[in-house]
């Protein structure tokens, strides 16, 4: 299998950079954020708050789909098919566990985990898994049965935990958002059930191949992939019968119905989520892949350490959450988010601390990303 050239992924690397930094954006809200409504409820939100909890939907998606196209590349680096299975099951195992340990706690400094979310990575995880036994097939192949996931999961979206007794924790953990008592004062939130995840990193492994290509062809067939989503989108959604649970509607305001339209379902994500987001952010790869400036650059860093940036995303948010309640002195325990303390800041306030937050994060990355480079040791690969 051809080699690829670093030179060739930089665009992939400042994607997933962007979905990072925009990830804090939402993190950063949950926890300094003083709107104490759901953010997408059409009939209470603001425009404003509306968009920045919407434009980080594209985080998910595009960072499930490129882990995709990170184990293509992984392959192809003269790597055999074993040896890519065996690190995929391997890591999705150990992304698994590092769910259930230290992001729990990160997110709640709480040691009795009373409470057990499985969220992205978890996702990750086990999509990695599947695809170990998938990477046996040709590439084509793996990415045909992703597509046939993402497309016809929705089928069952009318089928519900409830509904299968014993086995409603299976159906939660394959295809519906969950939440449940596990022993006493104990509490399991599914928040990201794996299909259709596994069907996204499995078509973003078929992408991956498109960086074999010349660059002239790739982003011409990048453009066609990202207007035809998009397209695809907008017929589907109008349509309003398949695709996804949340139907749109006519409000009473032009711009609430603007909304209405584009709010689709995230757990899981439905087809039109995946079709809008994807759709959007492979047409702007096309134009990343000769983007060279110096903000390009320092937005390159998040993105080529993902996880390390992950991790210590969600500390930092947190503690600083803390750190700023108890010097403004507000009695919230883990977040200003609260409707008992009626604390935090609005919108200004959260992008504010948003832009510092990241801004700080960026040495800790650039320290990581250099120690990669310099370093081989196995298990930064785990990291």
């Amino acid at each position: 299998m051809q080699a690829i050239s670093n030179t060739r992924i930089k665009s992939i690397d400042i994607l997933r950079g962007l979905v990072m930094i925009i990830m804090a954006l939402d993190h950063t809200r949950d926890f300094y954020s003083n709107a104490t409504i759901d953010a997408l409820d059409i009939e209470k939100t603001t425009v404003l708050l509306f968009f920045t909890r919407w434009i980080t939907h594209f985080c998910a998606p595009v960072f499930v789909f490129l882990a995709g196209t990170s184990a293509f590349l992984y392959l192809s680096k003269g790597k055999t098919k074993k040896q890519a299975a065996t690190f995929l099951f391997t890591r999705g195992l150990w992304l698994i566990f590092i769910e259930l340990t230290i992001i729990n706690f990160a997110w709640s400094f709480d040691f009795s985990y009373s409470f057990i979310g499985v969220q992205v990575i978890w996702a990750i995880g086990w999509s990695m898994i599947f695809l170990a036994a998938l990477v046996f097939l040709k590439p084509v192949y793996v990415g045909l049965i992703g597509i046939l996931i993402i497309t016809t999961h929705n089928a069952f979206d009318n089928f519900h935990a409830e509904d299968f007794g014993n086995y409603k924790l299976l159906w939660a953990f394959l295809h519906e958002q969950y939440f449940t008592p596990i022993g006493k004062n104990r509490f399991l939130g599914i928040m990201y059930p794996i299909i259709p995840w596994i069907g996204v990193m499995a078509a973003g492994y078929w992408f991956g191949t498109l960086y074999k290509l010349d660059s002239i062809k790739r982003k011409r067939i990048l453009k066609i992939i990202g207007i035809t989503c998009i397209i695809l989108f907008f017929v589907i959604r109008y349509n309003n019968v398949y695709g996804d649970l949340n139907k749109w509607t006519h409000q009473n305001e032009w711009y609430k119905t603007v909304l209405s339209f584009i709010n689709c379902s995230k757990y899981p994500p439905s087809l039109l989520y995946l079709l809008i987001t994807l759709g959007i952010s492979i047409f702007t790869l096309a134009y990343l892949e000769k983007s060279e400036n110096k903000i390009f650059d320092k937005i390159k860093v998040y993105g080529k350490v993902p996880f390390f940036y992950y991790i210590l995303h969600i500390i930092v948010i947190h503690a600083s959450a803390i750190v700023v309640a108890w010097l403004i002195d507000v009695q919230a325990s883990n977040t200003f988010n609260n409707q008992d303390t009626h604390g935090g800041f609005g919108l200004s306030g959260v992008y504010l601390a948003w832009i510092i937050i990241v801004v700080a994060l960026y040495f800790p990355c650039n320290w990581y990303m250099k120690l990669k480079a310099k370093r081989k040791d196995w298990w930064l690969s785990y990291l």
